[in-house]
């Protein structure tokens, strides 16, 4: 849900220790890490380590449906004995278009690849600037996750934002467990750094707002004055 990702290498040798079986949910990889945007296991090169890796279509893909990837033994079993699987309609052939005509995207246009990498170093650059990366779930991918306990509050500065123009939406319990209520944020190859800036500014204003906080106190946010210098440094 939140984009985070733990130490892959360590897992992977865990695993061969204990001889375990390894699964990888990269929902939120695909799209976003590696040279064509295959995956982090891929990036890592430990494809060949893992037991089997989750890919989804609705996310990075911007289409539905998923893949399990394992090897011609596991794909053996889960054809024949999954039963969400042998009991679930197949893709429509629009789908399957959509899919390929993702993946081809991915190879052809390493333009957007990295834009959406220099918007995620710039987004976790200026929440670090404007003190709010205690409230932040660490996460180097695009799913940028803010944890604000309660989900009166979570709700209220949600709807603060949209009323500024930013499509935000709140995660509440018991779909996250109480006192985990959340932001996500999803970031976009499109995204400008104005927008960005704006959004996360708004958030730590907001935050003040419906609670007593340590972030920077009001009157130094609304002398903030963000600066560029080349692609990602930020200064204020």
């Amino acid at each position: 849900m939140d984009g985070d990702c733990p130490n892959m290498e360590e897992l992977v040798t865990l695993s061969e220790k204990y001889n375990c079986y390894l699964v990888v949910d990269e929902a939120h990889a695909l799209g976003v890490f590696g040279e064509k945007g295959e995956g982090l296991v891929q990036y890592l090169q430990l494809q060949d380590k893992i037991f089997a890796r989750i890919m989804t279509f609705g996310k990075g893909l911007g289409c539905h449906g998923a893949v399990v990837l394992g090897s011609e033994e596991l794909k053996a079993y889960l054809v024949n004995f999954a039963r969400s699987f042998i009991y679930t309609t197949g893709l429509s052939p629009h789908s399957v278009a959509t899919i390929l005509m993702g993946y081809h995207h991915l190879e052809n246009d390493k333009n957007a690849l990295e834009a959406l990498r220099d918007n995620i170093v710039f987004f976790n650059q200026v929440k670090k600037m404007l003190y709010l990366n205690p409230l932040f779930v660490r996460s180097k991918s695009a799913i940028q996750s803010v944890i604000i306990p309660g989900n009166e509050k979570v709700k209220n500065i949600a709807s603060s934002l949209q009323q500024k123009g930013f499509d935000v939406k709140a995660i509440l319990s018991p779909t996250v467990p109480e006192g985990q209520e959340r932001l996500r944020f999803c970031l976009h190859s499109y995204n400008s750094k104005e927008e960005m800036t704006k959004v996360l500014t708004l958030l730590s204003s907001f935050h003040l707002q419906y609670s007593h906080s340590v972030l920077r106190p009001m009157h130094k946010l609304q002398k903030l004055k963000i600066q560029y210098y080349g692609k990602y440094r930020v200064t204020d």
